[in-house]
């Protein structure tokens, strides 16, 4: 029976080049994602001739199939797909097609030999079973070759892409919008909202699920094309949301999807953004927000730089030391790190906010009159004098404390 096995191996090597172009073409009209480039068509055919080759050397010298290593050609092909983006089922299927019609041209070589029918049944078995064995380890082989050039192509194409990206929101000299939305495949032109997403310290890679957020996050609020996602972190990234209007202010719309979410990053939100311009400045309101909820140390904030006062209050935030400095200054005893010192700032916060009205503060406060009227009167006793002459200074000063806690605080002398 091997002679039988031999012999068909052999007739069908002599014409290798005629039977691969045989199965080449059927693969070529049955799977549309392989009628790539000419060179790719090329490389499939040479794909193909290398694996029947391979295949029949296997049948006509007795090769086990567990010593078979991929053809080169073929290893070449899969990663060709894979910078390609061709679906890797479709890589499979040409597998099991090219396989299909192997058998075909296997059975029409078994017709024009004179084969006895008790040997005939034997070496079909043996042929069919060699030929999957071949074609299941081969397809193995090259999924797993394909699946690692995705990720590495994919890896270095969003490497260059980020690059590309920071130098945009860096750069001092003209851009050609068009030509940068091309490079990173983002409609700079468009309205967009910037933002920046972060788990706390971890130890494992938490970028896929920031990225997944931010998709998710731009399909609820109904952007007009996918978020652009920039790792920068192990447990952070930059996100854009673009919108072909102004999408207004979305920060209270992220909020609730956030709090409606089981995993949620901490998010900082840009103010809306147009054009080049826009794209950048948004993102720096962003980062800025980020600055101040990092040092608030909150467990997963969410803060929008339209959050009334952080934007100053970031800017005020430049050199902690310096502000802590300064907002003992201007506050004395009242810049002290204690709960009733914190209750009273609060209260002279909102107090000055809401134009000096003892009314509109108990409202905001929710407190009665009276209890407004006490406490601005120790908050000012605290403090050690009048806020007339530098109210300014000392709404700035309460604006710190709000969002800065005790990061610009000062511990009670032991």
């Amino acid at each position: 029976m091997d002679r039988y096995v031999e012999a068909i191996a052999a007739r069908m090597n002599a014409r290798v080049a005629q039977l691969s172009a045989a199965i080449r073409a059927v693969l070529e009209e049955d799977i549309a994602d392989l009628r790539g480039d000419p060179r790719t068509v090329d490389l499939l055919g040479a794909s193909v001739e290398a694996n029947v080759d391979t295949l029949l050397h296997a049948l006509r010298h007795n090769i086990p199939v567990d010593h078979i290593q991929a053809p080169g050609a073929a290893v070449e092909y899969a990663r060709r797909l894979a910078h390609q983006g061709v679906p890797a089922n479709a890589l499979v299927r040409a597998y099991r097609l090219g396989q299909r019609r192997l058998s075909e041209l296997v059975f029409a070589e078994l017709h024009e030999m004179a084969i006895p029918a008790e040997d005939r049944v034997t070496a079909i078995e043996r042929i069919t079973g060699i030929m999957f064995d071949y074609i299941d380890r081969i397809t193995e082989q090259v999924v797993v070759i394909y699946d690692d050039e995705r990720e590495h192509w994919l890896e270095n194409r969003n490497s260059l892409r980020a690059l590309r990206i920071r130098e945009l929101l860096t750069s001092r000299k003209p851009v050609d919008a068009d030509a940068a939305s091309t490079d990173i495949r983002y409609p700079l032109s468009w309205h967009h909202v910037a933002l920046v997403l972060w788990f706390p310290e971890s130890d494992e890679d938490r970028i896929p699920r920031l990225q997944q957020f931010a998709r998710e996050l731009a399909q609820t609020l109904e952007a007009d094309a996918p978020a652009l996602f920039v790792a920068t972190e192990p447990a952070c990234g930059w996100a854009w949301l673009p919108y072909r209007a102004d999408p207004h202010d979305l920060s209270a719309r992220i909020r609730d999807v956030a709090r409606a979410g089981t995993e949620t990053p901490g998010i900082a939100i840009g103010p809306p953004g147009t054009g080049f311009e826009g794209f950048r400045l948004s993102h720096r309101h962003a980062e800025r927000a980020q600055a101040v909820a990092l040092v608030r140390g909150l467990a997963n904030p969410i803060v929008a730089a339209s959050d009334p006062g952080l934007s100053t209050a970031a800017l005020l935030g430049g050199d902690l030391t310096e502000t802590r400095d300064w907002v003992g200054e201007v506050l004395g005893d009242l810049a002290l790190d204690t709960e009733n010192d914190e209750r009273l700032r609060e209260t002279l916060r909102v107090f000055l906010r809401t134009g000096a009205s003892f009314k509109a503060a108990a409202g905001e406060l929710d407190l009665h009159f009276n209890s407004v009227k006490y406490r601005i009167g120790r908050a000012i006793a605290r403090r050690g004098r009048p806020i007339t002459q530098d109210r300014l200074d000392v709404e700035l000063a309460l604006l710190v404390c709000h969002w800065y806690g005790r990061a610009v605080l000062r511990t009670r002398p032991s």
